[in-house]
């Protein structure tokens, strides 16, 4: 799909015009947008934190978002949410205690992000294609709040489903049990009444700042558009990146940027350029971040793929 979009996109496209663009680059807008970005990452380990069970206090969260979004960008299948869950399993909470508050992480965006596409469907003339594609990814995500509604609030009715679906099985049924109830743990979290102010707050900080990292990305490209193309970009790229991709998204967050704005009117030599301008100022420094925080934390793909990782070497 990557590789398809990427043809599409550029096979009847000026190259040079694209290079010239980007040649007339306004660094110092583009660092601004760096920085934006990294910084609602940051706010994203904050609010990771509040999606533990209360008293469980984990660490390393940024770097572990750091290493995550690095291994996203260059691993298949999205292996760096693995990274990123056995980061911070190695520092006290269990494996999937911590997959559990990454797939509530995931749910969340998942909201924000239909929360934009249902403000672009009230005030934005959307083809019809783009219009159906927003209400099913709706549905899923509502589908999936329902789902997990389901197993923080009536964990007995969980089991009972997994004794109807496996239960001529009693080894993978016991199994199936046990991931469950550490599950449910890592939901105490979310279901915590003194956490949703924080995990509200943080999640708003996290999403203002990537639209502000967006609209100084526009200055960057030399682009005069307003706060609210920030948030179709947004929008787009969050339903864009839900597809199957290559790592690191090439193509899709193309495709995502280059039918955003062109509800603005940006032809798309000048899409594509912004495109390829905001994608390098998001992969790279986290990519390096990343990647060094690996050697920081002494993680090995090799070790992340136990099941109990072991505890951290003492330095």
């Amino acid at each position: 799909m990557s590789a398809g979009l990427l043809v599409y996109l550029f096979r009847d496209v000026d190259l040079r015009a694209i290079a010239a663009g980007l040649a007339e680059t306004r660094w110092s807008f583009l660092a601004v947008s760096v920085a934006l970005n990294l910084l609602a990452l940051w706010t994203r380990a904050r609010r990771w934190f509040y999606l533990f069970p209360p008293g469980s206090r984990p660490t390393h969260l940024f770097n572990a978002v750091m290493i995550g979004y690095a291994g996203n960008n260059v691993l298949p299948l999205r292996a760096g949410e693995v990274l990123r869950a056995y980061v911070v399993a190695r520092h006290g909470p269990r494996l999937w205690t911590a997959v559990a508050t990454i797939v509530v992480e995931r749910v969340l965006d998942g909201l924000a992000v239909a929360f934009i596409l249902a403000y672009l469907l009230l005030t934005i003339s959307l083809p019809r294609e783009l219009w159906w594609a927003a209400i099913v990814f709706v549905g899923l995500d509502l589908g999936l709040i329902a789902v997990l509604t389901v197993m923080a609030t009536a964990p007995a009715v969980a089991r009972h489903v997994v004794r109807l679906l496996v239960g001529r099985h009693p080894a993978v049924a016991r199994k199936i049990r046990e991931t469950l109830d550490t599950f449910n743990e890592g939901l105490e979290g979310a279901r915590t009444l003194a956490h949703l102010g924080p995990i509200l707050g943080w999640s708003t900080a996290s999403w203002f700042l990537w639209a502000v990292s967006a609209w100084a990305g526009f200055k960057a490209a030399n682009l005069s558009l307003p706060l609210s193309a920030a948030w179709a970009v947004l929008g787009f790229v969050g339903l864009g990146v839900s597809l199957p991709s290559s790592p690191g998204f090439a193509g899709i967050i193309q495709a995502a940027v280059v039918l955003a704005l062109a509800l603005y009117g940006v032809p798309r030599a000048e899409a594509l350029g912004f495109s390829i301008l905001l994608h390098a100022a998001q992969f790279v420094p986290v990519t390096l971040w990343g990647l060094a925080l690996l050697v920081v934390e002494q993680v090995s793909l090799t070790q992340a793929t136990r099941a109990h990782p072991p505890p951290p070497d003492s330095v």
